[in-house]
């Protein structure tokens, strides 16, 4: 099990920049770990996603303006967001994925959740 922490999130005006972490209390080594975000009366959505060893995915509505890294000497996965807009907003989420999950973007193959934190986009 792992006990995921998020922050970095908040306000921000489009154009601007916010880097979210993710701080991870247990094991993370070999996990895929992802950031997914859900806005108001929408599905959870995957953004990045990040294997053990650096190889990385990004949703094609990021790709370009978010980085997703992780520093596996700290326990610690980062998204890096640049150029945001507000159709950004949303409560983003940190995740593990099943050891046997099979895709990058489905929420049903990450099986520890972080609580999530609120980023808000203003035009």
């Amino acid at each position: 099990q792992v006990q995921l922490v998020e922050s970095g999130g908040g306000l921000v005006q489009a154009g601007g920049s916010l880097r979210l972490s993710c701080e991870a209390s247990g094991r993370t080594v070999n996990y895929v770990m992802g950031w997914f975000r859900q806005a108001p009366g929408k599905e959870r959505d995957s953004v990045a996603a990040v294997t053990w060893v650096g190889l990385t995915y990004y949703a094609e509505s990021v790709k370009g303006r978010f980085t997703i890294s992780r520093d596996n000497a700290k326990n610690t996965v980062y998204l890096q967001m640049n150029n945001l807009k507000p159709e950004d907003t949303a409560v983003y989420y940190c995740a593990r994925r099943f050891r046997g999950g099979r895709t990058w973007s489905d929420a049903a193959d990450f099986d520890s959740w972080g609580q999530g934190t609120q980023v808000t986009v203003s035009s």
